[in-house]
């Protein structure tokens, strides 16, 4: 198949979200007078993802994600903080994170001379634009499509076919879905009939409900297809 549309994911496939994310926690809980450990980012990280799933599930708004993420964690603490500012300062922290994955400035780089490139992210507009640009990325990438705007996020349909009718000629056999997660980015990929190639840098386990038409393990193997 001769690709010539491709989907980039952000996070933990161009930008190293996981070690951004370290960073500015140090940054923002040191800065409000707490020390961060493991045991403190593991109750964060309880949290987080809960109120994400709650958000995926249509449950919750993302501005209760990001407004009360904080809160919640430092009330298990019975600490009571502004979540809304702790977001705030947080996304100031992140915005500025720019670690690249291995490989992604050289590939962006060479795929961009012929081939159409495009950003899919769930994430917050400004933060990721800012980080595109920091990281060098931006100017390879013809279009940055994410939740906020969107007002949907991945894996749902809804989001896909915004991408998919805010793009100039779009033809779904030309396209590619490239990304790390099975249960956004491929599953999404998926229930929009796109083809999809899994970034299983972690050798993490296959799933046997969401297939991905390629895997690789590094994106300097996107190359051979």
């Amino acid at each position: 198949m001769s690709y010539k549309l491709l989907l980039f994911d952000l996070d933990d496939t161009l930008l190293d979200f996981g070690a951004n994310e370290i960073d500015s926690l140090n940054n923002l809980f040191h800065q409000n007078g707490y020390t961060f450990s493991d045991e403190l980012f593991r109750l964060y990280d309880s949290v987080n993802k809960r109120l994400w799933t709650d958000y995926e599930n249509g449950n919750i708004t993302l501005d209760e994600v990001l407004n009360s993420r904080f809160s919640e964690t430092m009330l298990k603490l019975d600490k009571i903080v502004d979540g809304m500012e702790w977001e705030k300062q947080y996304r100031e922290f992140l915005g500025n994170g720019h670690q690249l994955i291995d490989g992604a400035l050289e590939v962006c780089q060479n795929l961009s001379v012929s081939h159409r490139l495009f950003v899919i992210t769930n994430g917050i507009t400004k933060t990721q634009i800012k980080r595109l640009k920091q990281a060098g990325l931006y100017e390879f990438f013809e279009d940055v499509f994410d939740s906020q705007s969107i007002g949907f996020q991945k894996p749902s349909k809804r989001f896909f076919d915004y991408v998919m009718g805010h793009i100039k000629d779009f033809n779904v056999s030309e396209a590619l879905v490239i990304g790390d997660s099975l249960n956004t980015d491929i599953k999404g990929g998926l229930l929009s009939g796109i083809d999809t190639c899994w970034l299983n840098r972690k050798s993490q386990k296959c799933s046997a409900e969401i297939q991905s038409t390629y895997t690789i393990k590094s994106l300097a193997e996107l190359y051979k297809y």
